[in-house]
């Protein structure tokens, strides 16, 4: 099969927030890439990086303060459980999709190919050692590194 040109071959995501509607966009377009043949990476900084920490990624969130596309004010969101409903809710919707909760999205991104790598700088300013990590993260790289390894990829934010 002929290649397209301009076809993308390779792509960085950084997934640099903890909830699930931070993170679950890295994980969905990082799994699609995968499935499209393209090189992928992600680099995990600040507090996406629960995603990959051990004792976090089975505890992940919705934001439900602040967060405009909860569609409700701010201080409805504040009410106690409000979060842990609105996750709920979200969960079993994925689930009716079919979408893997987030240690099982990280294992499929891995096993295919996909590279899972932490922030050197947010390492050291949480106090984190790779012990914290899930066995799927390659490395705790600096920001240099990691545009070192993006060269001539896509650079994504989610």
């Amino acid at each position: 099969m002929a290649e397209k040109a301009g076809a993308i071959k390779k792509i960085s995501l950084v997934c640099s927030k903890g909830s699930l509607d931070g993170i679950y966009p890295s994980l969905i377009m990082a799994n699609g890439a995968r499935m499209e043949g393209i090189e992928v990476s992600i680099f995990f900084t600040f507090f996406g990086m629960d995603a990959v920490t051990k004792k976090k990624m089975n505890k992940i969130k919705i934001a439900t303060v602040g967060n405009p596309g909860m569609g409700m004010p701010t201080w409805l969101g504040a009410i106690p459980g409000m979060s842990a409903m609105a996750t709920s809710m979200m969960m079993k919707t994925m689930d009716k999709l079919d979408i893997p909760p987030i240690p099982e999205f990280i294992e499929m991104i891995h096993d295919s190919g996909g590279k899972l790598y932490a922030c050197k700088a947010t390492v050291d300013m949480f106090g984190l050692t790779e012990d914290d990590f899930c066995p799927q993260v390659e490395k705790i790289l600096t920001v240099g590194e990691f545009y070192d390894l993006s060269a001539g990829a896509e650079i994504i934010f989610t």
